[in-house]
């Protein structure tokens, strides 16, 4: 049997196919590239050192999962596939409902019509939107401040009443801010055009692509003035990947469940600025600028609740999450493309 990673060449999901291979899983990667290249399957494949099979296509095309479902053993699922920026979701809101949502209900009804049962789901703290208490734990007040959030506020609720309607057994994973990358420097972020989050636009500045950062920001009530958040490495991350669908084998079998996925450490955009120049070895020139739509002031996790379920915590600091982004920017300063 195989788990289908969807997204599987964008940045988490990459990461994660390396883990799950690693964890002995066998494993078909879908991506239609809309943010992603082909060179990160490359990447996966050489990581691995594996043939891992590949599919092109876009979830909201009936066809290709029908294919997929049809011709491998599909009996996991996890589903990153979505466009993902907050700033850009308050400026192309119906792009976002529509790909995003879209995406999610032709999964699901493909699952239920194939029998296929388990779904980890990529979610985000941003169904929390403004926390009115921090760390957020997972009973915590949801909604959301952007069409990104929205997104996966709405996602959550459809995956919730499919699963009470078709016996799927799901993991909803609130992840904060993944950063970092694969410790050998062959895969990382590599987003087109210019970056919507903070630590690739940092690096791309550090690289010289691009002249400086923007703070978007600096008289928030926090000790800096800077939004603040809990940086997570995508590594850590994808283990947490790992260590759900290993749940849905256990203790959340039978059950649909949010879980927050973080370290419980905020750290400030100027912190996350100075980390990087530390890992650079060289100042990384910014400038405070204007809030940026959509955006909260601070937010981080309790992670009480993965350990305790999924037996999972996150080990990598934000030293370490900037010496493995800067690895990757170092040795590709032009992303896949060189």
């Amino acid at each position: 049997m195989a788990v289908l990673v969807t997204g599987g060449a964008g940045y988490i999901g990459s990461h994660t196919a390396v883990a799950l291979h690693e964890a002995g899983r066998k494993v078909v990667l879908l991506d239609n590239f809309d943010n992603s290249s082909p060179a990160a399957v490359d990447a996966i494949r050489a990581l691995t050192t594996s043939d891992m099979t590949f599919v092109e296509g876009d979830l909201r095309d009936r066809s290709v999962l029908d294919h997929i479902f049809e011709t491998h053993d599909i009996d996991e699922v996890v589903h990153f596939a979505a466009h993902k920026a907050v700033g850009e979701s308050v400026t192309i809101p119906l792009d976002y409902y529509g790909n995003n949502l879209g995406s999610t209900i032709g999964l699901a009804g493909a699952m239920v019509e194939h029998g296929v049962r388990k779904l980890v789901f990529s979610s985000s703290c941003t169904v929390y939107g403004q926390p009115g208490t921090i760390p957020v734990t997972e009973d915590a007040p949801t909604g959301a401040e952007s069409p990104y959030g929205w997104t996966k506020f709405m996602s959550e609720q459809i995956l919730r009443d499919v699963a009470a309607a078709a016996d799927l057994d799901v993991v909803l994973l609130r992840y904060f801010n993944p950063v970092g990358a694969h410790e050998s420097g062959t895969l990382g972020e590599d987003p087109n055009g210019i970056p919507n989050n903070l630590v690739p636009y940092v690096m791309q500045v550090a690289v010289g692509r691009l002249e400086e950062v923007g703070v978007f920001g600096g008289d928030y009530n926090t000790p800096d003035g800077s939004g603040v958040r809990d940086y997570i490495h995508v590594v850590d991350l994808a283990e947490g990947h790992v260590a759900a669908l290993d749940a849905l084998d256990g203790s959340l079998q039978g059950a649909c469940t949010a879980v927050n996925l973080g370290t419980g450490v905020g750290s400030s955009v100027l912190e996350v600025i100075s980390a990087a120049s530390d890992a650079v070895g060289a100042p990384i020139a910014y400038e405070i600028v204007d809030r940026r739509p959509g955006d909260i002031e601070q937010i981080y996790a309790d992670p009480a609740y993965a350990k305790e379920v999924l037996g999972w915590e996150s080990t990598r600091d934000l030293a370490t999450m900037m010496r493995d982004h800067w690895n990757w920017q170092r040795q590709n300063p032009n992303g896949f493309g060189g």
